[in-house]
């Protein structure tokens, strides 16, 4: 498998290559990864898959236009090849005003920071086999518990490298580990499925494969036998599991190629309270161990913590060079991109700060509620906020989570939902995006 300083070679040498082919400007980048995946099943292993892959993807530009191309074959004649059917791609593309590299004077320089994502993965294949196993057996001891659909466990480490023509190339690598376990609770028809999965950039920081089991297998007998609600507005709370698709919905809509076609709801909010007061949304590149951590962006800019929502006010929009461009403003250090086309933007560690008070008193004046731990489909508007979502979870009831209930709808829309949202202050840093328990008042529920 491809090292960082390798990869980073590799992109450097494809960029010259375009140059003297007679592209003005170019970048590349150069992914690998290796992996290891077992899933065992009532107690047997089940499959295991291996892999690895090396990719490279070059972009060049001849005056205002340009082409992207790839290939995961880097032999020499075969990135000959490439640089050359991306020039004459290039000259035959329309003209794009904004497209260009990233502004010469914001590009990284120096070492760029340690941020500990790398542990080597060096697993044993039996090591794998024996967590997955752990985890399924403690899933499946949970009274209650009548079927498995299995365990998992992974190892696997990625390298990603940039290089522009104009003055960057850098590389660094990652690693990943997960853990998880998928039962069954009840019986015939009626049967209910959960989960629970762990993943860290360091095995040595994942869960234990008894407690991943254990979360799993309670959560499964849990929804056993679930009810219907009625119709009308009630307030909803979400679990942290399944909130972090409401940021995600935030981040779209803030996104730059939102603003700049004019396709998002945010549209006039920059500068604006989107949020009710003291609630905070920061994004964090340089978590040690964070699951989205990076020492550059996809364009080779620095990163560094952004808040993106203070106090309720939207501060920034997430813009890569091409739509910073075009709206007249500067990169904000969120690029990325895949081995093909051209940078969209991401966000790295995205959370929103906790709240004041724990889960229980957010929910202690509820009379009647739902406390949300599954979402289904995706009826979201982007444009204009619409919010329409398929749902499972609990009751509640007079302050208290009570029986479980399925097959309804919550809506509502996604301006009115983040001025009414209230977080706990339960927040962990988990998954990628990370939020506490939240509240959301005045939502329309639908019995299905």
């Amino acid at each position: 498998m491809l090292e960082p300083d390798t990869a980073r070679a590799r992109a450097t040498d494809i960029v010259d290559r375009a140059r003297k082919a007679g592209a003005d400007a170019a970048d590349a980048v150069v992914a690998a990864d290796a992996s290891l995946d077992i899933s065992v099943r009532l107690g047997k292993l089940e499959d295991v898959g291996r892999s690895e892959s090396a990719e490279l993807g070059l972009r060049v530009f001849v005056g205002r236009r340009n082409a992207s191309v790839s290939t995961s074959d880097l032999s020499d004649a075969s990135l000959n090849q490439l640089v050359e059917r991306a020039v004459a791609m290039a000259r035959e593309a329309p003209e794009d005003a904004w497209a260009g590299l990233a502004p010469q004077e914001r590009l990284l320089h120096g070492d760029p920071p340690l941020l500990d994502l790398d542990d080597g993965a060096d697993v044993a294949p039996e090591t794998l086999r024996d967590a997955a196993l752990a985890a399924e057996d403690a899933a499946r001891a949970v009274p209650g518990v009548t079927n498995s659909e299995g365990g998992g466990a992974s190892a696997s480490r990625g390298v990603w490298a940039v290089a522009t023509s104009h003055g960057f190339a850098g590389g660094y690598a990652t690693t990943s580990h997960g853990l998880s376990a998928s039962v069954l609770a009840g019986q015939g028809g009626a049967m209910q499925r959960d989960y629970a999965h762990h993943a860290a950039r360091r095995r040595a920081h994942l869960d234990a494969p008894d407690a991943i089991g254990r979360r799993a297998g309670e959560r499964a007998v849990a929804r056993v036998d679930p009810g219907r609600l009625a119709s009308g507005p009630m307030t909803v709370v979400y679990d942290p599991r399944v909130g972090s698709s409401l940021l995600g919905h935030l981040i779209g809509a803030i996104g730059g190629q939102a603003i700049t076609r004019k396709t998002s709801f945010l549209l006039d909010a920059l500068g604006t309270r989107v949020f009710a007061e003291e609630i905070t949304i920061a994004d964090d590149p340089h978590r040690p161990h964070g699951l989205r951590s990076r020492p550059f962006d996809g364009e080779g800019l620095p990163v560094s913590p952004t808040s993106i929502v203070e106090d309720g006010m939207l501060e920034t929009w997430l813009l890569d060079s091409a739509s910073a461009r075009q709206l007249g403003l500067e990169p904000t250090g969120h690029a990325a991109r895949g081995i093909g086309g051209a940078p969209g933007v991401m966000t790295s560690n995205l959370y929103m700060a906790a709240g004041h008070v724990p889960p229980e008193t957010l929910i202690a004046d509820i009379a009647s509620g739902v406390y949300v731990t599954e979402l289904i489909g995706m009826g979201v508007n982007g444009v204009t906020g619409d919010y329409s979502r398929g749902a499972a979870g609990f009751r509640i009831e007079n302050g208290e989570i009570a029986g479980p209930v399925a097959e309804f709808t919550i809506a509502g829309n996604l301006r009115d939902m983040f001025l009414a949202l209230t977080p706990a202050n339960d927040l962990v840093f988990r998954y990628g995006i990370n939020l506490p328990t939240v509240r959301i008042d005045g939502m329309t529920v639908a019995s299905g």
